[in-house]
């Protein structure tokens, strides 16, 4: 699939219609209704919500993510972005780093470690980080003015920079506006160098951010946990 290869090269990927309007629809009425904790950006750890852990489990989502991870690939982790005229928000150029584990365990390149609504957390090294990806599951059409996802192309493959490197990255790698319609999916490697602008208009713009790995075993002796 040229989706596949995309990701593979440019550490990220547009899949248009991957849900139906109706779909997106009922899912945007279960996440209403959702008594999860909201925090300025949206939900943290959405998995908690059964209709959530079925998409995420669901053959549409897991089959794209099996693409590029492998059969054993499973969600572990789901947050929902929600940026509107009352909750906007910037978010600088940055990588995604932390895991949720089952178990704090000192190893190499693992740290510094932390602890969010009860889950124990690390920034991990690119070997671990390699084995995730992204699925960001549009319900509004992400478009110029509404603070779309922003990436560096193929920076996925640089390991996990400084603040002084992903600056300097910034400076000279062209920026892509990720305009993604209503019920399709932005695939990226959590190492990809990504930000996002504040809202220019009335329109929202909601994301279900879920990630996926190629096994629970990150490394040896850490195992991912579901958050």
């Amino acid at each position: 699939m040229i989706w596949t290869k995309r990701i593979q090269e440019q550490g990220f990927g547009i899949i248009p219609n991957v849900l139906a309007q109706q779909d997106v629809d009922d899912l945007l009425e279960e996440l209403s209704r959702a008594n999860l904790p909201r925090n300025r950006a949206g939900v943290r750890h959405a998995m908690k919500l059964a209709t959530v852990a079925s998409m995420a489990r669901g053959s549409r989502l897991l089959g794209i993510a099996q693409q590029i991870l492998g059969s054993g690939a499973f969600p572990f982790r789901a947050t929902l972005f929600d940026k509107s005229p009352t909750a906007n928000w910037l978010v600088v150029w940055h990588q995604d780093t932390a895991l949720p584990l089952r178990e704090r365990r000192e190893m190499p390149g693992w740290g510094p470690w932390s602890v969010k609504d009860g889950v124990i957390y690390a920034h991990a090294p690119a070997n671990a980080l390699s084995q995730v990806l992204a699925l960001r599951l549009h319900l509004n059409d992400s478009t110029a003015e509404n603070g779309p996802l922003r990436v560096l192309p193929k920076t996925h493959m640089l390991g996990v920079l400084s603040d002084e490197e992903l600056h300097d990255l910034s400076t000279r790698v062209a920026a892509i506006d990720c305009l993604v319609a209503r019920g399709g999916v932005l695939a990226m490697h959590p190492l990809i160098v990504h930000a996002s602008s504040k809202l220019q208009s009335h329109a929202p713009r909601r994301v279900l951010h879920i990630e996926y790995a190629a096994s629970a075993g990150i490394a040896d002796g850490l195992d991912l946990t579901i958050a």
